[in-house]
């Protein structure tokens, strides 16, 4: 597609601003947690590695994971985020792929529908959600923590597992599980050797998407949190505001970055990798 340079222009622009608009706070954190000062100063006076000491344990050249967290309650909110995650990631799985399947390999009544509503949790704005799931499950009478947590938090991850696998389903060649059947293989075979494999890196991708959403929500997690559940997200946003924990606060918040990063940059490099697609 030809553009004028007048576009190209406007277009590098507008890309330039979006960038910086998503990673110079991130940069600012990632400084920030180096700075000197208990409080936030901009730019820094000096940098230093103390703050990320008070969180990390550095014995010589060795980080010792599992002893690395020296607060407890930072230690613990970790150990719910991932806990959840991993739970919520696992339901997403299972449910969305069932879904996916429906969808795409039946004809029934109401199956737009369905696919609507499956989709419809990632579009709704979180405190919407929240607010929805916490009437729920009050109504329902249930206690408040680590398991309507992952229910919640299942509801929109479903979504991500949905979309790749039904995107990856559409694209496959029909003729290949057809062949498998036409030389006596079983269903259970032909999804075993033949299906399985062709959606594996789809599901891979949704579940560590799924996983990094889950680790990261805040607003859902709000509203469907009991008294003694504290995710990560929530830690982060406790201490924000309480006095020299900030510099703490910057530390964990570029680790939560981090963490984040890892599952995104694989999901994004299974997603390249379509095979079985229609046309190959």
């Amino acid at each position: 597609m030809f553009l004028s340079r007048r576009a190209r222009a406007a277009l590098r622009t507008f890309t330039s601003v979006g960038f910086a608009a998503l990673y110079i706070p991130l940069i600012v954190v990632l400084v920030a947690s180096f700075n000197t000062s208990n409080t936030f100063t901009w730019p820094p006076k000096a940098l230093s590695t103390q703050w990320w000491g008070r969180v990390l344990r550095w014995p010589g050249w060795t980080l010792k994971i599992w002893n690395a967290i020296k607060i407890e309650a930072l230690r613990e909110s970790l150990l719910t985020s991932l806990k959840i995650a991993l739970f919520a990631t696992i339901l997403a799985l299972l449910l969305g792929s069932l879904a996916a399947f429906a969808v795409h390999r039946y004809s029934f009544f109401g199956r737009t529908t369905l696919s609507l509503l499956v989709v419809l949790p990632i579009a709704l704005p979180g405190i919407v959600t929240g607010l929805a799931l916490n009437q729920a499950f009050r109504r329902l009478g249930l206690d408040f923590g680590v398991n309507t947590i992952v229910v919640a938090h299942a509801t929109f991850c479903i979504v991500i597992v949905y979309n790749n696998l039904i995107a990856r389903l559409k694209r496959m060649q029909p003729s290949l599980e057809e062949a498998s059947s036409d030389l006596g293989a079983s269903g259970l075979q032909t999804f075993r050797y033949v299906t399985f494999p062709l959606i594996r890196s789809a599901l891979l991708a949704g579940g560590l998407l799924s996983f990094a959403l889950s680790f990261d929500e805040i607003v859902v997690t709000t509203f469907t949190s009991g008294a003694g559940t504290q995710t990560l997200p929530q830690w982060i946003l406790n201490n924000l505001s309480r006095p020299k924990q900030l510099p703490v606060v910057n530390v964990v918040a570029v680790i939560v970055i981090l963490l984040s990063i890892v599952p995104v940059y694989f999901a994004q490099r299974l997603t390249d990798q379509e095979p079985g697609a229609a046309g190959r």
